[in-house]
């Protein structure tokens, strides 16, 4: 394997979710595409990282500016829901039935990755509570990593008056009692709602 191939399939693998295997298949699909069409994925990729920054008020990725969500007068500016990334609040918004604002960390607290609160975007989210803020949504995974990032919000945000909420965890539409591993099951317990 030459040495530029093998520079680009360990690009390849260093992205989240590509292991070795698959990044030796896209990089030989990109040495097979078109000259052209090769450049023009690379220019994608260089104008993305150019255009694309983070919304000022809720880290989102955004292009020029203020996301759309942010700018939306019809928002509701009371409710932030607080995310791990981009692609969460997007998963939220594609239900189309939740109206307020968010705040995306960027991550998770980790310390075996060498990731403390210092790196993610919680004091840009402290500056938003402003007194028009009633409710802060921490919607991080359920995650040993997401549940201590939203264990520390909650202790740094409740002290400020606010209402501190986590989206209901259990058992999934169609699951069965026997086949739920014991972290679901007791979180299905623990979340249970009247009936």
């Amino acid at each position: 394997m030459t040495p530029s191939l093998e520079k680009l399939i360990g690009k390849f693998s260093s992205l989240p979710g590509i292991g070795r295997k698959s990044a030796v298949r896209l990089a030989y699909h990109v040495l097979s595409m078109p000259e052209e069409e090769a450049r023009d994925f690379a220019e994608a990729i260089t104008a993305a990282k150019k255009s694309v920054t983070l919304c000022p008020d809720c880290q989102i990725f955004s292009e020029g500016g203020r996301c759309g969500i942010c700018s939306d007068p019809t928002r509701d500016r009371a409710v932030i829901c607080v995310v791990e990334d981009t692609r969460s609040a997007e998963a939220i918004e594609e239900l189309h039935e939740y109206h307020g604002l968010y705040h995306v960390l960027h991550g998770v607290i980790s310390p075996m990755d060498g990731i403390g609160p210092d790196r993610l975007k919680i004091k840009e989210l402290l500056s938003r509570l402003d007194g028009s803020v009633k409710e802060i949504i921490i919607a991080t995974n359920p995650s040993v990593e997401g549940e201590a990032t939203a264990m520390y919000l909650s202790r740094i945000i409740r002290p400020l008056g606010l209402k501190v909420t986590r989206p209901a965890l259990g058992l999934p539409v169609g699951a069965t009692l026997e086949y739920a591993d014991g972290v679901t099951l007791l979180k299905a317990l623990e979340g249970r709602t009247e009936y």
